[in-house]
């Protein structure tokens, strides 16, 4: 493409901002739109449409500001995505996320890949959830098929009693109330990696990480994974093969789980940069940002290697409800090799992702400990 390109952006928070700075770095403009002003990203530019995509005046705008369209969220109607793909090229498309926004077609996509996955089942009736565990037991997962993410749509089921309460909970939102039951895994590791794909089918592989949750958010991510060259290996072609199956061209993250027996079992996918991937801003040569556009714009793509032998990556959650600035920075900015991002949000809400810190490190250790005492010394 020629200059000047203006890369629109639908979702305007963090992952829309680190988007934006790694398309300035390239020298590109960026057109945001969101359903409220001032989201991160759009306090970066101009060209932000506050009144979001279901406004047509505003979509039309922002779509006419655009040379090429990407996405921050994987929550859009595949519909709108097809009606904006008659003006512009979106990417990644229309047609993949139909295969990957309701978790459940997801699963089943992967599936009749030969991907491995969970067993999983759709849920149409309570007898169905009590069939579901009469055949794979107790605990199991009730999810929702749409709008999990961070813990939400997600429920443990450890006993009959905790059936219903937990039907009456999916009942109340009805943006998760369809659902699908998921086998329990007792894993030994959660796993993640960021795969880059463009048009050309060039794939860029980022190292296999650990995962750390807290309360199904991420809270930690160890880079690279300590894991056998086995698992690495069965990661990297499963993570592969699903990008290709689903014909994604762009950034995506994969989350895995590392079973007691060394197998890898997929997750779910999420068709855009991800949290596990934010270490590579300071620890790879090329972010998965960066990657996302390259990748978009079918340009080559870069160098996924670490710069560093290890690096950790801890998210900042909200503490609190209220303004969602910190009172105090300047007793983690004190410490050595530290890189902290703050996204800007204006509202702090218990346990709403506010900003990450990153380390790097000679070992494991030294990159995980020094996060921590970073994400210690930082001040809500």
């Amino acid at each position: 493409m020629n200059y000047p390109i203006t890369l629109g952006i639908l979702g305007g928070g963090q992952l829309a901002k680190m988007l934006a700075q790694s398309a300035y770095q390239l020298g590109m403009n960026i057109a945001i739109i969101e359903n409220h002003p001032n989201s991160p990203s759009g306090d970066m530019t101009k060209l932000e449409f506050s009144r979001g995509w279901n406004n047509a005046e505003d979509l039309q705008a922002f779509i006419d500001a655009s040379d090429i369209i990407t996405l921050e969220n994987e929550f859009i109607d595949p519909a709108l995505i097809e009606r904006i793909e008659l003006q512009r090229n979106v990417f990644p498309n229309s047609n993949t996320l139909r295969l990957i926004q309701d978790k459940y077609i997801q699963k089943t996509t992967l599936k009749n890949a030969q991907i491995p996955v969970p067993h999983f089942q759709n849920i149409e009736s309570l007898d169905s959830i009590y069939d579901f565990a009469k055949k794979f037991g107790y605990p199991f997962l009730l999810k929702s098929r749409t709008m999990g993410y961070d813990g939400y749509g997600n429920a443990t089921i450890h006993n009959e009693m905790e059936i219903e309460s937990a039907i009456q909970k999916f009942k109340s939102d009805p943006q998760r109330s369809q659902l699908y039951a998921e086998e329990y895994i007792d894993f030994s590791k959660e796993l993640a990696i960021m795969i880059a794909r463009n048009q050309s089918n060039e794939i860029a592989v980022y190292p296999v990480v650990e995962s750390i949750q807290v309360n199904h958010i991420c809270n930690q991510v160890i880079a690279p994974a300590e894991i056998s060259e086995n698992a690495r290996m069965q990661a990297i072609d499963i993570a592969k093969k699903c990008v290709e199956t689903i014909e994604g061209i762009g950034i995506f993250g994969i989350e895995l789980f590392l079973t007691k027996d060394d197998s890898i079992l997929v997750n779910e996918i999420a068709p855009r940069p991800h949290n596990t991937g934010h270490y590579t801003i300071e620890a790879c040569v090329t972010s998965q940002f960066e990657n996302c556009i390259r990748a978009i714009l079918n340009l080559p793509l870069g160098s996924t290697d670490m710069i560093a032998p290890a690096a950790s990556m801890i998210n900042l959650l909200g503490t609190r409800s209220g303004p969602g600035y910190p009172s105090n920075i300047k007793k983690t900015l004190e410490l050595r090799n530290v890189s902290l991002h703050l996204y800007n949000k204006k509202e702090s809400r218990i346990g709403r992702k506010m900003g990450h810190i990153t380390t790097l490190g000679n070992t494991i250790a030294e990159a995980s400990a020094s996060a921590i005492k970073a994400k210690d010394a930082f001040e809500w």
